[in-house]
């Protein structure tokens, strides 16, 4: 999986190329610039005739940006859009995680379908 670009093995990237990980920790973006090279993954390593499938996009550090700062109006529209992901729509109970609206359209207890479960008696008294 080479697609033209430069191919390292784990560890052993020139100084300059990161990951996008590595550059998030640094508080960096790509700033618009593609990826210059590809790094092979770890278990490639062991085995160098694999056609490695987890192939990371390494960066040139010296062309990054520093990380976008979304607006105080940003901030609470993705706080909005997380609250409806974790609301039940039925019971209106916040949960601490995302609730899996797109599959069952509620939360665990309110979509099973068992009714005479102690969840669902608590919720009629």
């Amino acid at each position: 999986m080479n697609r033209g670009f430069p191919t390292y093995d784990w560890k052993a990237a020139p100084e300059g190329l990161v990951t996008r990980r590595q550059l998030r920790a640094r508080g960096l973006s790509p700033g618009g610039h593609g990826p210059v090279a590809q790094l092979r993954c770890r278990k490639c390593l062991a085995r160098p005739g694999r056609t490695c499938t987890r192939m990371a996009w390494l960066y040139r550090a010296d062309l990054a940006r520093p990380k976008r700062v979304p607006t105080p109006a940003q901030r609470r529209a993705l706080e909005r859009a997380m609250d409806a992901r974790r609301t039940c729509p039925l019971c209106r109970i916040r949960y601490e995680f995302c609730l899996p609206l797109r599959t069952l359209g509620s939360c665990w207890p309110c979509a099973d379908p068992h009714p005479a479960t102690a969840r669902s008696q608590a919720l009629a008294a």
